[in-house]
């Protein structure tokens, strides 16, 4: 007996030993979930955002390649460089066309080019076949350089480098649209999780003001309905913050999408709704930043990069082009293949080359109903169908600046007239608790009173809102920064 209750005894202690690290070790996997929150302020999101944001990775490309445009459009000036090398083999030659051969081999004898010079000489110099596999081969070189020169070039090159401006302007356009949503999306996340805040705050109220009922009712000073209502109260607000906290996650998820890191990461969001406030009057905000708009900027360079691009296909009309060429090419027809040493000292090598300046004018171009000119007439009209969107967008910069303004003002005095509304809110929430808590007053009153100062809560904070994002529209109309 005294060995089983030993065994009993180990037994026991194995367990507990087992339990304690499990026990430990569940407490460390905690411990471990909770420190992988990730924590992120307004600036942190917006940095991560622009760092890993796919659309402005891809901007980024699109960038990279008209900066090597830019870079490089002086290529156009590169002149054109060949070397070629040719073996050929001569086929059977058959001595009944030896009279034709022999004609031949006088003409070929006469022209200027060495290759056909040598194959005269052999036509008129072979009444039989080949007698050597060596005759029947020759091996030629040929170096060849081309320049092509145009004052189209030099307005090529300009237009380049205007479309690598317009890039850059594309950029900071998607960057600063970025930063925008970005700002705007973690303001309304705070504003969803303050609602979520405040709604766990009316559920422990509601479970307080339960248990309170409880107990009162168990010590027989109130009736039972007073308890059936609390618990009711409670219970319905449950279902609330259920929905609320699934909606907050589901955004959250979205928000770490957008600014690039891994979905399902638990992110807890610090910071406030906490605007800036500014005195803004918009026909001097309009006369001081009427150009200042990234997206007038655009259109001005696009029109600037178009307009480059008619006076190069007007040059490329109606002035001449010159095209310098020079080429040499050797050629040897000796033993090649016979492998006895004697290449290069056989006088079978032949040399010849050539430079020409030629001055070329495309006189088709032209004509009116030429492509060439056709091209232009749609590069004039593309001109006149920005000018015409240049202005849409100057006037509607101005509705823009003064909606944001109008918003702005109007913002500002709802806040302030909301912050003394919230003292009321907050007062009269205050003075009912009390009351409801001394028996003078009914469930439902204090109900009314909680949601006014709930609404009133969440009412500021998307006011406060809206002064921000209005701000904001604000300074990316004018591309400019207003607050300090």
């Amino acid at each position: 007996m005294k060995k089983i209750a030993t065994l009993i005894l180990i037994g026991c202690a194995a367990m507990n030993l087992t339990f304690a690290q499990d026990t430990k070790s569940t407490n460390n996997e905690e411990n471990e979930a909770k420190s992988a929150v990730t924590k992120l302020n307004l600036d942190e999101a917006v940095k991560y955002a622009l760092k890993n944001s796919r659309t402005l990775k891809s901007n980024d490309i699109d960038l990279e390649i008209k900066a090597r445009a830019s870079k490089y459009s002086w290529n156009v000036f590169m002149p054109n460089i060949q070397a070629t090398g040719t073996m050929s083999r001569a086929t059977e030659y058959s001595p009944s066309n030896y009279a034709t051969s022999k004609a031949f081999g006088g003409i070929f004898s006469a022209s200027s080019d060495p290759v056909l010079q040598a194959a005269g000489t052999k036509l008129l110099n072979s009444p039989t076949d080949y007698q050597n596999e060596e005759d029947r081969w020759s091996v030629i070189g040929g170096v060849s350089v081309g320049l092509n020169l145009s004052l189209a070039y030099i307005q090529q090159i300009r237009a380049a480098k205007a479309n690598y401006e317009v890039g850059k302007i594309s950029w900071e356009q998607s960057s600063n649209e970025t930063v925008v949503s970005i700002k705007k999306l973690f303001y309304g996340l705070l504003i969803q999780q303050e609602n979520l805040k405040i709604q766990k705050t009316t559920l422990e109220n509601a479970r307080q003001r339960y248990n309170q009922a409880n107990t009162n009712f168990s010590n027989g000073s109130i009736p039972k309905i007073q308890m059936l209502q609390a618990q009711v109260n409670y219970e319905n607000s449950k279902p609330n913050v259920e929905d609320a906290e699934r909606s907050f996650r589901q955004q959250i998820d979205t928000f770490a999408f957008l600014i690039g890191l891994p979905v399902g990461t638990d992110i807890e969001l610090e910071g406030s709704i906490e605007p800036v406030y500014i005195e803004a009057n918009a026909d001097e905000l309009l006369e001081k930043y009427k150009n200042a708009s990234l997206d007038i900027q655009s259109l001005q360079m696009n029109i600037k990069a178009l307009k480059m691009q008619l006076s190069a296909l007007n040059l490329s009309s109606y002035t001449p082009a010159l095209s310098l060429n020079y080429s040499w090419q050797p050629v040897y027809m000796g033993k090649a293949f016979s492998f006895t040493g004697d290449i290069g000292n056989d006088d079978k090598w032949y040399d010849s080359g050539s430079f020409s300046a030629t001055l070329a004018w495309n006189l088709t171009n032209m004509l009116p109903f030429s492509s060439n000119r056709q091209k232009a007439a749609d590069l004039k009209a593309n001109i006149a169908k920005l000018e015409l969107t240049m202005e849409t967008v100057q006037e509607n910069q101005k509705i823009q600046v003064r909606t944001a303004v109008d918003t702005l003002n109007q913002a500002k005095e709802q806040i302030d007239s909301m912050n003394r509304t919230l003292e009321v809110a907050q007062e009269n929430y205050d003075m009912s608790a009390r009351q409801y808590r001394n028996g003078t007053m009914e469930l439902l009153d204090l109900r009314d009173a909680e949601n006014s100062l709930n609404q009133t809560k969440l009412g500021l904070l998307s006011k406060k809102m809206s002064y921000i994002s209005a701000l904001m529209d604000l300074e990316t109309t004018l591309h400019t920064t207003l607050t300090k």
